[in-house]
């Protein structure tokens, strides 16, 4: 070993370090990826960050599998099955009244209603927070 390459060592992170930033950096990129998707107008720049995310999701996977077969990554506490169904299921519910909500404003716009508008502005004083 020359001595630069001692001295470039002394001053890295130890491995397990280094590959705990990289994943951290692989999730933050992903989140970063997924926003990028959802404010995307154009398809081809959709498309473009929706296989961006995958990719970065597939790498992230596979250095997570690496982390955990050496014992340098400590997973959560296993989730309770009762718990995951339950908020699978609340998604599932949003997902459908947003699909809901979505159709019924597409067919109200198309007819060229100007009824949602004057319902939204006539509903916004009544509605109450806790």
């Amino acid at each position: 070993m020359t001595p630069t390459s001692q001295f470039q060592n002394a001053h890295l992170l130890p491995e397990e370090d280094l590959l705990n930033v990289i994943l951290a950096d692989l999730k933050r990129t992903v989140r970063e990826y997924t926003t990028a998707t959802t404010e995307s107008a154009c398809p081809s720049v959709r498309q473009m960050f929706t296989q961006l995310t995958d990719s970065t999701l597939q790498l992230q996977g596979q250095l997570f599998q690496l982390l955990s077969s050496q014992n340098m990554y400590t997973a959560p506490s296993k989730a309770i099955r009762t718990e995951v169904d339950k908020k699978l299921q609340e998604a599932q519910q949003t997902q459908q009244q947003l699909q809901q909500f979505t159709q019924q404003r597409t067919a109200q716009m198309s007819s060229g209603s100007q009824a949602p508008q004057a319902n939204m502005q006539q509903n916004a004083g009544n509605h109450t927070y806790s």
